[in-house]
């Protein structure tokens, strides 16, 4: 037999595929090959090949990179801005003032933050929402993360792109810019159904459509929303974008906290996917998500932390471990929301609610080689009885010691390669300098 080869070789560790079987490898190794994952199996089957480059795993976990559904990365620069306020308070009184202020550079130099903390608590991938977004693309590119990314579109004018005619036209110029980008994808979103008209709903779903992108909106996200809507136009959010023709495969709902049984039917019957967020909805006060029940519809739920201003860390970690116990706690069933549900939800459920499972989100030959390494010798990781109740129940994104994202080696034994981090925290600790001036 003809000795095979690979540019990189992740071997001694235990591998968890993340794959349909939820295949898992004792003493597991992972070949890849230019961007892709060659093969997946026991180390003993790699002896003979030729590599390039090896990654001891140090018999940790290797798994997929974890996939961050929902956040906002640029709001790094408002960390602790304004905590311990109410939704729309915190937005009207000071998140939306702050970011009047905001230009390219800032959104830029935000980003390349929150690649750095994601990269460090192990995602690879993440979808974001806010403004200037071709800023956040070429951050994500330039730090090699995987990003599906979109302009937030809404009625009134934007402090990036002005009236919302201009608000499309910088959207088409995106989807043209990054359309063979081996990183990024581009979205559609719309902020909100409150903040969003029916028109600009509409438009923003057909181009989505004409454009096979992701259409990503929030979406019943608190009770006083909903009772907007409701007094507005006699139907829940969800009934209305259902009656607007706007609910199908592509959309991606954020939050999706107060939702009746009729909603979730509509979901399901309409493929939505949902995205969870739990600490963001636990620090404003939101409310706490259907997810059991949305599951046991069939809907696809991923994960996601929301932004720096209203969860504080990107750590998608902690907020695997924050909904597992937060459901068992809410309905009194310490079965509910199980870690291997909860892990599924942070990778290959997230990479299907962007479109991408053909992409990322499993260890599977042919798919992007985007997978993490942890480190396991740790205190708070011995003993381990059961990776997949580890990873939830005990792993911090600290314990991440390796990242490839793309074939990409951007973490190694917990050093950044991808990134002058330093210069990084640098810069946007000038950024908030300026805004505590305002």
């Amino acid at each position: 037999m003809i000795p095979q080869s690979a540019d990189l070789l992740i071997s001694n560790g235990i591998v968890l595929t993340m794959d349909a079987a939820d295949s898992r490898i004792e003493g597991g190794a992972v070949a890849v090959a230019g961007d892709r994952i060659l093969a997946v199996g026991p180390a003993a089957d790699f002896t003979d090949w030729s590599v390039v480059r090896r990654i001891d795993a140090g018999s940790g976990i290797v798994m997929p990179g974890l996939i961050n559904a929902h956040t906002h990365a640029a709001m790094t620069c408002f960390r602790g801005l304004a905590d311990d306020l109410p939704l729309m308070t915190w937005l009207d009184d000071h998140i939306f003032p702050a970011e009047a202020q905001l230009d390219e550079e800032t959104v830029y130099r935000g980003t390349l933050l929150a690649c750095a903390e994601m990269i460090r608590s192990g995602t690879t991938c993440f979808c974001d929402m806010y403004l200037f977004e071709d800023a956040v693309a070429r951050a994500a590119s330039a730090a090699g993360v995987r990003a599906v990314v979109g302009e937030v579109l809404y009625d009134f004018p934007s402090p990036n792109y002005g009236s919302l005619e201009k608000g499309f036209a910088y959207v088409e110029r995106m989807i043209e810019t990054w359309q063979h980008d081996p990183l990024i994808t581009v979205a559609v979103e719309p902020h909100s159904p409150y903040l969003c008209a029916a028109e600009l709903l509409q438009r923003a779903a057909a181009l989505a459509r004409e454009n096979g992108l992701p259409l990503v909106t929030h979406l019943s996200e608190t009770r006083s929303e909903v009772d907007r809507i409701l007094d507005t136009f006699g139907r829940t959010p969800v009934a209305w974008l259902a009656e607007l023709g706007v609910l199908g495969p592509n959309l991606l709902a954020c939050h999706c906290v107060v939702l009746n049984e009729e909603d979730i039917a509509l979901l399901k019957a309409h493929d939505v996917k949902v995205v969870h967020n739990p600490e963001s909805n636990m620090k404003l006060a939101s409310g706490i998500a259907p997810v059991p029940e949305l599951l046991r519809a069939g809907v696809c739920v991923a994960i996601g932390t929301d932004g720096c201003a209203s969860n504080n860390n990107l750590d998608l970690f902690l907020e695997m471990d924050t909904a597992a116990k937060l459901h068992k706690v809410s309905t009194l069933d310490p079965t509910v929301l199980d870690a291997a549900t909860v892990l599924r939800m942070g990778t290959i459920a997230g990479a299907r609610a962007l479109g991408l499972e053909q992409v990322t989100g499993s260890l599977e030959a042919g798919k992007a080689a985007d997978l993490i390494v942890i480190d396991t010798t740790r205190p708070h990781l011995t003993p381990m009885y059961n990776p997949v109740s580890h990873l939830v129940y005990a792993v911090r994104g600290s314990d991440v010691s390796t990242v490839v994202i793309n074939g990409r080696v951007v973490m190694e034994n917990s050093r950044l390669l991808s990134l002058d981090e330093r210069q990084v925290m640098a810069d946007v600790n000038r950024i908030a300098a300026r805004i505590r001036s305002l």
